[in-house]
């Protein structure tokens, strides 16, 4: 029964972060990507830093260098991705951030010699195959938008990479505190520096960013770290995984999204591509993946 419920959490929790693309499409017509952002990580901060008030002033030197790092990575993987989401189409954006869980073991390999397992490259092969169907012109060229949409995929797989190093030696609620928290304070310094302090924005636009902040970053985190207790990591990954449909359904269903037949194909590819990867290493996930999503 637990186990089964805890099944049903991740697919909720796989669910909200799909609604997450179109909530962050839906904001960016009052608000900009680092006003969006932000707010976003103030109340993930808040949180966050309340449900692990009893470690903070425990913090070591050791967490806040390992929290910086993957606070960096996770800046740069949002603010990529949204500033894309300018330029693409939400279900393209969600498909191509999938991307990050094919690169991870790339990343190990360089930095740690990590061995790749063979279902890797074959999802490695069909992840580019994917992306060539989904986002190439007819000139074989991408569009800004989905060029930055892949370049975001590279920080989060970063993101996730240091996540799986350092959770094994500190404690994950702190960590994900830390990450928040300097994510909001470069997102503070972007917002300041490019002169967007000024907040015009819609019912619409609070309500995406509310959304963004409270249930797709800081509930689906608590909810996430709850429920994967009792699921097998490579099922929990697999249902994980699914978020790029969801974002494409809701989509379809709130935005109207016109969907081809070439984008339904590259959409599939990638999502196999990402599943035979969740699959490698007999069965076993590639890396541990805490991770925060749209």
């Amino acid at each position: 029964m637990r186990r089964n419920l805890s099944i049903a959490g991740l697919i909720l929790v796989t669910a909200i972060w799909g609604g997450g693309f179109v909530a962050s499409d839906i904001a960016l017509d009052s608000l900009t990507p680092m006003q969006i952002m932000t707010i976003r990580f103030f109340l993930a901060t808040v949180l966050l830093g309340l449900v692990s008030i009893r470690d903070l002033h425990l913090i070591t030197g050791g967490e806040l260098v390992a929290g910086s790092l993957m606070g960096v990575a996770l800046f740069v993987g949002f603010a990529l991705q949204i500033v894309g989401l300018q330029y693409t189409t939400p279900s393209k954006n969600a498909f191509l951030t999938s991307l990050n869980v094919v690169m991870v073991p790339f990343i190990a390999f360089i930095v740690l010699r990590k061995h790749i397992p063979w279902r890797v490259v074959v999802g490695a092969f069909l992840s580019v195959l994917g992306v060539g169907v989904l986002s190439l012109n007819d000139g074989f060229a991408l569009g800004p938008g989905d060029a930055l949409s892949i370049l975001c995929a590279v920080g989060f797989a970063f993101q996730i990479f240091l996540t799986g190093i350092f959770v094994k030696r500190y404690s994950a609620s702190t960590l994900n505190f830390l990450q928040m928290a300097v994510a909001f304070v470069l997102s503070l310094f972007g917002l300041f520096f490019s002169g967007q302090a000024k907040l015009e924005a819609s019912v619409q636009g609070w309500w995406s960013v509310l959304y963004l902040g409270l249930i797709s970053t800081s509930l689906c985190y608590l909810i996430q770290t709850l429920c994967q207790r009792y699921v097998e990591e490579t099922k929990a990954a697999i249902i994980l995984s699914m978020e790029a449909v969801f974002g494409t359904v809701f989509s379809i269903i709130l935005l109207h999204e016109h969907v081809t037949l070439k984008m339904v194909a590259g959409s599939m590819i990638i999502l196999v591509a990402v599943i035979i990867t969740n699959l490698a290493d007999s069965g076993k996930s590639v890396f541990n993946r805490k991770k925060i999503e749209p």
